[in-house]
């Protein structure tokens, strides 16, 4: 008996040590984005704090979300010369304001030559103030000292503001992205084969079987954003890492060069596409079970009997939509059966019905976890469309900005969704869409089943993106998942020398045969005149 529990013994062991080893208490410093982007990264960072990790997140002195002081972080505070754009609350509002004056235009030339101008000079503005962030960092010698002293283990970036990566190559530390968006658009352009005949291009609205002049357009996208890119958003980088990091370090090589990606996507809501080994892909590892509602909003649902209610958020974007709109949404509302809870913390919208609730602030996860739910109001925000999707709610989408138009099409196609114009609401449109929502069951049917999708995985998507940034940490990087692909000149990367060298022995070989074929013609020739003569 005793030798048996030896043996069990020894072979515990022996598997124990075959599995990775714990990070005890590593340390992590973090670059994030504000905003909603901040929610995400937050959420991460708790989870890695209940692992016992020690988080350092850098912030700006104006950032409004990230706080100076939390529980489960500490923090750098760096003071800019002027505050980074997005970090003031009125800036989407005042963006949405000149988005919603153009797209009143339609879809003429000038619009669109107005829409990218603006685009254009926001990005530049934008990036320009957050490099300063970087220049900060590397021109104050005692915080730079404090930071190599502090020996991370690894760099978390939210690349939508990219300086952190430039950081920590200066550190050489390795880098982990949480990102979906990225300096060019979606990330899978910057580190994954994006063929434009049947990848939508960011900022392109179109599913992934596209007609001939819908490639033609995407293509034009691609073009467009590239040179965007080029052009507009990397020359203050290119700037930093020529200064800080010398001439021979190329900063979007830097980008593509990062040891892993959590790419917050889940291909039940992307279009498919090709990926790389260092992607990991955490799409909706935000979402979670509904809890209790306070009992003023429980009480508020519960009295909505059979018909249900209707969730309706559009953010904090809210504010920068007319009043005549609004009010023609609260009208809609005001003529159905079911009770509508809708945050918004604008100007009152006229015809609000004795059935709407307006909040300045509501629990969003736990009131589409509700089962009196029957439908959510929605911008096409990702966390709420992965919220509304793992907790199977059909949407009736308003985008208003940026990738929204991208995200209601994705669930359209899926037949989980339906999209307004938000240029073109009235009250009969609105409450149109609304009612064939709620009416037709295959808008929930859809939904329920892309549920089931969602939830149906081996791991949660945080407890994914846990594991993977402490796989980092383990093995000092990850080099052995990243392709080197990069580094390659775009006519060895496109395989133009080979094609190249293929068609020169072509033509040397068509040239030869036709000699041969040639002279072979004028021996013969030559041969038959003296026979007739």
């Amino acid at each position: 008996m005793g030798s048996i529990q030896g043996v069990s013994l020894f072979l515990l062991g022996v598997t124990l040590s075959l599995l990775p080893s714990p990070v005890q208490g590593g340390k992590i410093l973090v670059f994030p984005v504000d905003g909603s982007h901040w929610v995400n990264m937050n959420l991460l960072i708790q989870s890695l704090h209940a692992k016992g990790h020690e988080v350092t997140v850098v912030r700006t002195a104006t950032s409004w979300y990230v706080k100076e002081e939390a529980p489960h972080y500490s923090s750098i505070t760096v003071t800019l010369p002027e505050a980074v754009c997005i970090e003031e609350q009125d800036f989407y509002v005042t963006f949405l304001v000149k988005m919603l004056e153009i797209q009143k235009q339609g879809a003429s030339l000038m619009a669109f030559m107005t829409f990218y101008w603006e685009m254009t000079d926001s990005l530049s503005k934008i990036h320009q103030q957050a490099s300063l962030l970087g220049v900060e960092i590397f021109e104050n010698k005692t915080l730079m000292s404090k930071i190599r002293d502090s020996k991370f283990d690894l760099v978390l970036v939210d690349p939508g503001l990219p300086v952190g990566v430039i950081v920590a190559h200066k550190l050489k530390l390795p880098v982990v992205f949480n990102v979906r968006w990225i300096t060019s658009g979606e990330g899978h352009f910057v580190v994954a084969p994006s063929p434009t005949s049947y990848v939508p291009t960011s900022g392109n609205a179109v599913s992934n079987k596209m007609t001939f002049s819908e490639r033609v357009k995407n293509t034009f996208h691609y073009f467009l954003n590239t040179c965007i890119d080029k052009f507009i958003v990397c020359p203050p980088y290119d700037k930093i890492v020529e200064k800080y990091l010398g001439p021979d370090v190329n900063f979007y090589h830097l980008l593509q060069g990062v040891d892993l990606w959590l790419m917050r996507v889940d291909f039940v809501f992307e279009f498919p596409r090709p990926t790389m080994p260092n992607i990991v892909y955490i799409g909706g590892f935000q979402c979670k079970p509904a809890e209790a509602l306070p009992s003023e909003l429980e009480e508020f649902v519960e009295s909505s009997g059979e018909h249900g209610f209707i969730l309706m958020s559009l953010g904090t974007l809210v504010n920068g939509l007319p009043i005549e709109i609004t009010s023609e949404i609260a009208a809609a509302f005001a003529q159905l059966p079911q009770k509508v809870v809708w945050r918004h913390a604008g100007e009152r919208p006229n015809n609000v019905g004795n059935n709407t609730l307006l909040v300045k602030w509501m629990p969003q996860n736990d009131l589409l976890g509700h089962p009196k739910i029957k439908a959510f109001v929605a911008h096409g925000g990702t966390n709420g469309i992965y919220e509304s999707m793992y907790h199977g709610v059909p949407i009736i989408g308003i985008p208003l900005l940026f990738d929204q138009f991208e995200n209601i099409l994705r669930m359209e196609v899926r037949g989980a969704a339906k999209m307004v114009d938000v240029t073109k609401i009235t009250q009969q449109n609105f409450l149109k869409v609304l009612q064939e929502v709620l009416i037709n069951p295959s808008y929930r049917n859809n939904m329920k089943r892309l549920s089931a999708l969602h939830r149906d995985r081996p791991m949660h998507p945080l407890d994914a993106a846990v594991y993977w940034i402490e796989f980092v940490m383990r093995h000092k990087g990850a080099a052995h998942l990243r392709t080197e692909s990069y580094k390659m000149p775009w006519y060895v990367y496109h395989s133009v020398d080979v094609i190249s060298f293929l068609l020169a022995i072509l033509f040397m070989l068509t040239a030869f045969v036709v000699a041969v074929i040639r002279f072979t013609c004028l021996r013969m020739c030559r041969r038959r005149k003296p026979k007739q003569e």
